[in-house]
C-alpha cells in the first residue's frame, strides 16, 4: 500500500466512506487540470465541488471530464491572468 492509500483508508474510515468507492485517480487528474490551467487554488476547491455533485448523485468520472473540459478551455492571458472583460 502506498502512504495514498493509506490515507485514503483512513480517512473514509472517519467519514464512513467505503475507500473502493473512491477514484482517486479521477479527482488527481481533475486537480492537475485545474491548478495547471486555471489556478492552484482552483483544485481543491474543484475536488470539493465534485465531491458536492457526485453526492448528489452525479456520476464521478463524467462530472470529472466536464469539470476537466471546462478548465482546459478557459481563458488564461500569458501572464497566468485572466482576461480584462
Amino acid at each position: 500500500m502506498t502512504v495514498m492509500d493509506d490515507w485514503v483508508t483512513a480517512a473514509c474510515a472517519e467519514l464512513g466512506l467505503d475507500p473502493a468507492e473512491v477514484a482517486v485517480p479521477v479527482v488527481l487528474d481533475l486537480a492537475r487540470d485545474v491548478a495547471h490551467q486555471v489556478l492552484r487554488p482552483g483544485a481543491p476547491v474543484t475536488a470539493y465541488l465534485l465531491g458536492v455533485a457526485v453526492g448528489r448523485g452525479a456520476d464521478p468520472t463524467a462530472a470529472a471530464a466536464r469539470l476537466s473540459e471546462l478548465a482546459g478551455s478557459w481563458p488564461v492571458e500569458l501572464d497566468g491572468t485572466a482576461p480584462a472583460e
